[in-house]
């Protein structure tokens, strides 16, 4: 559905902006590749490192692939700049693969919203980095990051 909207809409304020980055964590955490999806165009277009995709059915492939890999994924992104249609995202997420390696990836994000406030761009560059395990930092229940946890700024990222 190419009409559905998605508040918080264009034009954004710091304070919409920042919700709208926090609604996009939450969907990102629930790893759910059909709910994150929804927050998108029908025909959005992503660049996620290497790789590119244009459309949900792309993006819930390529977030299948993804989390297949990635267990015990948590992700914080923080409000990086912003203007009436465009956020700027800062972000970092833990997770392990299959034979129990942590890694930490760090990144930024780039987001252009059409008038329902459905995202229709989305640029990330990502690095991920190999961590020990007593070097992870997030440690909530998978799924929302809690209200109380701190965010990237606070842990030093």
């Amino acid at each position: 559905m190419t009409d559905a909207i998605r508040p918080p809409v264009p034009p954004f304020t710091r304070e919409t902006a920042a919700e709208k980055v926090r609604l996009a964590e939450d969907a990102w955490n629930s790893r759910d590749p059909q709910k994150v999806s929804l927050g998108y165009t029908v025909d959005s277009h992503w660049r996620n490192r290497s790789e590119f995709a244009t459309g949900r059915e792309a993006i819930v492939a390529l977030l299948t692939r993804k989390w297949a890999t990635e267990l015990d994924y948590r992700l914080i992104k923080e409000l990086w700049a912003y203007d009436t249609h465009r956020i700027a995202v800062r972000f970092a997420y833990e997770h392990r693969d299959d034979a129990g390696h942590w890694y930490r990836s760090y990144g930024n994000e780039n987001w252009e919203f059409d008038e329902n406030g459905l995202m229709h761009t989305r640029h990330a560059s990502i690095n991920t980095l190999p961590i020990a395990a007593s070097e992870r930092r997030y440690f909530w229940t998978p799924g929302r990051r809690p209200d109380d946890y701190p965010g990237l700024s606070d842990l030093g990222f």
